[in-house]
């Protein structure tokens, strides 16, 4: 089965529901935010359990219990009970019914704007005053999907970098010999590269548009036309920012260049599922593809004679100076409200998202960017030289997150369900549809964002 990490990205609704139950339960008084002293350590005598809730199974679940049994070195009076398989769900109703884990994983990073403004997380700002942390050892996009509204109520623990996945037989067949770096070269070798059938189908694609589909959600593109998802204002900012406008302008150039949304969908229907060896780039059909550091892996098990190479994604022509960076999200780690064992539990966190080399073989057996910069240059990283660019991104100054939301990822999803529409030639009026897109989301954030 695809890692656990990955559901993240097939999750949109389950992640907005979850978003939405908890500030239910913030309204009716259930989750006030928490606040006050550090929590002290555990002493050396005192045993105790922690009790761990993750989304981890099979394998994954193995390497991270491994990760949070590092602890026992420091603090050998403490066992940890690892609970896989726990969504967000579960977790929101161990929260709510006063029985939470000591400490909660999350995959769903969208939804950490409601996990912070319900106090659902506790705020870690007393625990990182207190041992002095030094954050800066995290890059900035990462502190910031962590983060909400100035409030720190998770950690990273490892995190996944996108970038771009190419083909260099094929590259060389056509005699391309680097891969693209803005938009314009993208669009040129998707066409040097393209192949179609007598009939006039596709065979092979350079690089197809159609949005969302494997790793194209709008998310991941957005940040190499210089979209953001909301203004200054807090407000959403589709219809007035040129970078959408462009975004979706060279979807449908290149929809276009392949005949008709009608031929994308015939060739798309025959690609792959996502995580199964039959994924379109595996097999062949597709040139290039946008996706996440974990692909080295799937590649390396399933597809181990694709002749690939990676490098960062393109950018809009006149952003020239972006290339090179990468969007970002990851694992997140908190101490929910009403945990028994708080003090222990950042302990616990410490060791799996500070020290290095806790987050390394965390790194190695996942498959996952570690999230420090002293974790980044380790010599026991198990490098494959596919897989360093995506630490070269994760290093580079230039990385990109999702702006946190008290919605989830509910603005997410409605603009992928926009880019469907787009893309199949009934949004007649690209503006007027953002606008329209952007009152969905003002109206949700209005809703939301005023409390109970």
């Amino acid at each position: 089965m695809p890692p656990t990490t990955r559901i993240r990205r097939g999750a949109l609704l389950a992640a907005a529901a979850a978003a939405s139950v908890l500030l239910t339960s913030a309204c009716s008084g259930a989750a006030a935010p928490s606040g006050g002293d550090a929590a002290a350590a555990p002493g050396k005598d005192d045993k105790l359990t922690l009790t761990v809730y993750s989304k981890f199974t099979d394998r994954e679940y193995g390497v991270v219990t491994a990760g949070l049994n590092k602890l026992k070195a420091k603090f050998p009076n403490i066992e940890i009970k690892h609970e896989g398989n726990q969504d967000d769900d579960k977790l929101t109703q161990s929260i709510r019914g006063g029985n939470p884990p000591d400490v909660a994983i999350s995959f769903y990073t969208d939804n950490l704007g409601a996990w912070c403004s319900t106090g659902s997380f506790q705020d870690l700002k007393p625990y990182i005053e207190r041992d002095k942390i030094d954050l800066n050892q995290i890059p900035d996009a990462v502190r910031n999907y962590t983060e909400y509204q100035g409030k720190r109520c998770a950690m990273p623990m490892l995190a996944d970098v996108y970038g771009m996945y190419y083909n260099t037989g094929m590259f060389a067949a056509k005699g391309i010999t680097s891969p693209p770096k803005t938009m314009s070269e993208l669009f040129e070798d998707t066409k040097k590269l393209t192949e179609f059938n007598p009939d006039g189908s596709i065979k092979v694609a350079g690089f197809l548009p159609s949005m969302p589909f494997y790793a194209n959600q709008a998310q991941y593109w957005a940040q190499y036309f210089g979209a953001p998802f909301l203004g200054a204002d807090g407000k959403s900012d589709l219809a007035t920012n040129p970078g959408w406008k462009a975004m979706f302008e060279f979807q449908k150039k290149l929809i276009d260049f392949y005949g008709g949304h009608e031929k994308v969908e015939k060739f798309k229907a025959g690609l792959g599922d996502e995580y199964s060896a039959d994924h379109g780039f595996q097999k062949g059909k597709l040139a290039m593809i946008i996706d996440g550091e974990f692909r080295t892996a799937f590649l390396k098990d399933q597809a181990p004679d694709v002749k690939y190479q990676t490098a960062p994604f393109p950018v809009l022509d006149s952003m020239a100076d972006h290339y090179g960076g990468g969007f970002t999200t990851g694992t997140i780690i908190a101490i929910p409200k009403g945990a028994k064992n708080p003090g222990a539990a950042w302990e616990l966190i410490k060791q799996v998202t500070l020290d290095t080399d806790t987050l390394v073989e965390m790194a190695n057996g996942l498959k996952n960017v570690p999230s420090t910069k002293a974790s980044l240059t380790s010599p026991k990283l198990d490098l494959q030289p596919q897989f360093k660019t995506f630490l070269d991104i994760y290093d580079s100054g230039k990385l990109v997150a999702n702006q946190t939301t008290p919605i989830g990822d509910a603005h997410l999803k409605a603009v992928n369900d926009f880019a469907e529409k787009w893309q199949a030639g009934s949004v007649p009026d690209l503006t007027a549809g953002l606008k329209q897109v952007d009152a969905q989301i003002d109206d949700e954030l209005k809703q939301k964002g005023a409390g109970g």
